[in-house]
């Protein structure tokens, strides 16, 4: 009796394959949903952060939204492509305006970039090598990068000051460069002040990625090409420059996007008015939008430079993938 029970049940089974399916499809689609449902409060929480703040700015960018209409903002005129057309003339003072800014933003941004760039690769190049102390080093190279943003900013205007400065005491007092005490945080020299703090807090972040992609180059081709009798300049021509191509392809947008889109930089260092030579257009977005209170025209610069950079990332994105086609 207790023999024929086993067999007795497979035959059931086999008789009925329907009823096996069942549980295997519940667990399947228990496998396959379970990443999703995890997934679902973090998907949730962007668009609320994100998502919903950038639709509802795009829809305040075709309003007449002003002080005397931010209360209900849905009320406030239909404005179309009014605010647009305003940012875009050229001719007029807020087109006029809005192109300065955008042209010293680029030019700011180049700079910088093309800085910390430069200056993270070689520090993480001359890292490479071992030698007595360089863990306290690495550690000391990463504190611009890991100081807050306001304390960082804020030490460097205290730097900056005109009468008792440490920049203008080391350059005029100490190394006699100048003939008189500049004025850092006003004129022209607002720039060189506001570049200097981006790249000084800017290239511990492409050091520390560069270095982390050096990890990855085998150690064996650097020693297979000294044999070969080439130098440190040919070695870093032809192994690490394009052995690092991929890094540096993400490096370089990170970069580009965090400097064009800095605003805590300029306005920690000059406050809500920015100088004309400084005058980044984060800034100058925030002050058309909260100084003035035209919160429509500021909306539509907001869509424009969103549109910019969509479109420069797109971009890159396609050349660069082009040349890793064209590589392999």
């Amino acid at each position: 009796m207790t023999a024929t029970a086993p067999a007795a049940e497979a035959t059931v089974r086999k008789s009925s394959p329907g009823a096996a399916r069942g549980p295997r499809r519940t667990g399947r689609l228990r496998r396959v949903g379970l990443p999703y449902l995890l997934l679902l409060p973090a998907l949730l929480l962007e668009l609320l952060v994100h998502l919903v703040p950038m639709v509802i700015g795009i829809a305040m960018s075709f309003k007449e939204l002003t002080q005397f209409s931010i209360r209900d903002w849905s009320t406030a005129p239909w404005a179309g492509l009014g605010n647009y057309s305003v940012s875009v003339d050229f001719d007029a003072p807020v087109g006029k305006a809005l192109l300065h800014s955008f042209l010293v933003t680029v030019a700011f941004t180049v700079l910088s970039v093309g800085l910390c760039w430069l200056i993270g690769t070689a520090a993480a190049v001359f890292m490479q090598d071992t030698f007595r102390g360089r863990g306290l080093l690495r550690a000391l190279f990463l504190v611009p990068y890991a100081l807050p943003v306001y304390a960082a900013v804020i030490t460097w205007v205290f730097m900056f000051q005109h009468d008792n400065g440490l920049v203008n005491h080391v350059l005029h007092d100490q190394l006699g460069l100048t003939d008189k005490p500049s004025f850092w945080l006003i004129g022209d020299n607002s720039f060189v002040a506001l570049l200097t703090v981006s790249v000084w807090k800017g290239w511990p972040f492409a050091f520390l990625i560069v270095m982390a992609g050096l990890q990855n180059i085998p150690r064996e081709l650097y020693e297979a090409a000294a044999l070969d009798g080439a130098g440190m300049v040919q070695q870093l021509c032809r192994i690490t420059l394009p052995s690092l191509r991929p890094v540096n392809q993400v490096l370089v947008l990170v970069l580009f996007l965090w400097t064009f889109n800095d605003f805590n930089t300029p306005y920690v260092l000059f406050g809500k008015s920015a100088p004309e030579a400084a005058d980044l257009i984060s800034v100058h977005i925030y002050q058309a939008s909260f100084v003035t209170w035209n919160f429509g025209t500021g909306s539509a610069m907001s869509v424009l430079l969103l549109l910019f950079l969509l479109v420069v990332t797109g971009v890159y994105l396609a050349l660069t993938s082009r040349g890793r086609r064209t590589a392999q």
